[in-house]
């Protein structure tokens, strides 16, 4: 992997923020990175199709913190028009970074650029983050909401009415809906989730929903960072506001399905309206209230994101390729030979992979409790 990270010290931060961004990226880590694959809880899975799980909350609530991490770190630049300039190229500076990583991860290890997957994770986070950045940067709050009334309203109407080629009719099954279309038609089989060859839950149009994601974060962002609001009246009304979203999500569901892999409208609301409600109180909780105690586990986890989720993507790999001999003398790679020594002779098969999920967490606490010792904090 080629990285070209900067170590900086850390300046003051939004305490809940780092907080909310930890919580969710130990939870990351969790589901990622199952002790095995055909054992694992149901709330740790993601939905098969329609619906939505707790692991299902991950992506959204990471897109929403993005939103609002852009609000903190560029507010205080944005009203001088004459940084504008500088503040778009370090967006789309680290926008072109995050995605190289993202399509490295992708080639690694064998680096076969004809079958390599274009669309991903990290990938999404780069297109959402370079497009929510200049909205945030030429635009304003009536601006945010109107482009996040549109997109919802706009991809509804573009996937429930626009018939498919091929197909001849809309619709929102996995292999027929017309984003799997454009993605097989821009992209090419090949270059789509090695799971399914014929659509990609990262895929280009659901990208589009994805934004809105981001711009819910960056509405929150903003009245979060108003000096005109008590703090009693920020918790009161963003609380609010993050019930009545999971309400109107739940009601777009009966025409439009919560559905992480399409990114549905009703996704945006639901899951939206959750990470506000969840940001909210740990706001209220940590940086009004002053309960911090338990916060530092959560703030290790939270800034080293992207350092995490790389890196605890790399090594299952590297892992697998290493074969070594077991007890019984067979041949097996260094994952299952690890998992079968600590974890499946002392629990049964879902509880030993949950403890090696749950090993993998905290293995990945001590590395970046010693980098958070070290005040080292890797940015891209």
């Amino acid at each position: 992997m080629t990285e070209t990270p900067t170590i900086k010290t850390a300046k003051p931060r939004l305490l809940s923020l780092d907080v909310f961004r930890g919580i969710t990226v130990a939870f990351m880590t969790l589901v990622n990175n199952p002790g095995d694959w055909g054992h694992i809880y149901t709330p740790l899975e993601h939905s098969e199709w329609n619906g939505c799980t707790p692991t299902d909350l991950v992506f959204p609530f990471f897109l929403f913190i993005v939103g609002v991490s852009i609000v903190y770190a560029l507010e205080s630049k944005k009203t001088d028009l004459s940084l504008h300039r500088k503040l778009i190229i370090g967006v789309l500076r680290r926008a072109v970074i995050l995605y190289l990583i993202g399509l490295v991860l992708n080639l690694f290890p064998y680096l076969h650029f004809s079958t390599v997957r274009i669309p991903g994770v990290i990938q999404r986070i780069a297109v959402v983050y370079a497009i929510a950045g200049l909205f945030y940067i030429y635009g304003n709050r009536k601006v945010w909401i109107n482009a996040f009334v549109i997109i919802l309203v706009a991809y509804f109407l573009i996937m429930t009415f626009i018939p498919v080629p091929g197909v001849g009719y809309a619709n929102l099954n996995p292999e027929t809906n017309l984003g799997a279309w454009i993605d097989r038609t821009i992209l090419g089989e090949a270059h789509l989730w090695k799971s399914s060859k014929t659509w990609d839950p990262e895929g280009i149009l659901s990208t589009v929903p994805a934004v809105a994601t981001a711009l819910f974060g960056i509405l929150v962002g903003t009245y979060l960072k108003r000096k005109d609001k008590a703090d009693a009246q920020k918790v009161s009304w963003l609380f609010a506001v993050g019930v009545l979203a999971v309400i109107a999500g739940l009601l777009v569901d009966l025409f439009f399905p919560i559905n992480k892999a399409l990114w549905t409208s009703s996704f945006v609301l639901y899951t939206g309206g959750l990470a506000t409600i969840g940001l909210t109180l740990l706001y209220w909780l940590v940086d009004v209230q002053g309960y911090k105690r338990f916060t530092k586990p959560f703030v290790i986890f939270g800034v080293n994101a992207i350092t995490v989720y790389t890196l605890s993507g790399l090594i299952p790999r590297v892992l697998s390729m290493i074969t070594v001999h077991n007890a019984a003398g067979k041949t097996v790679n260094g994952h299952e030979y690890l998992y079968d020594t600590f974890f499946t002779p002392y629990f049964s098969p879902i509880n030993a992979s949950l403890a090696g999920g749950l090993t993998y967490v905290l293995i990945w606490f001590v590395i970046l409790w010693l980098m958070y010792r070290k005040n080292i904090i890797i940015k891209v």
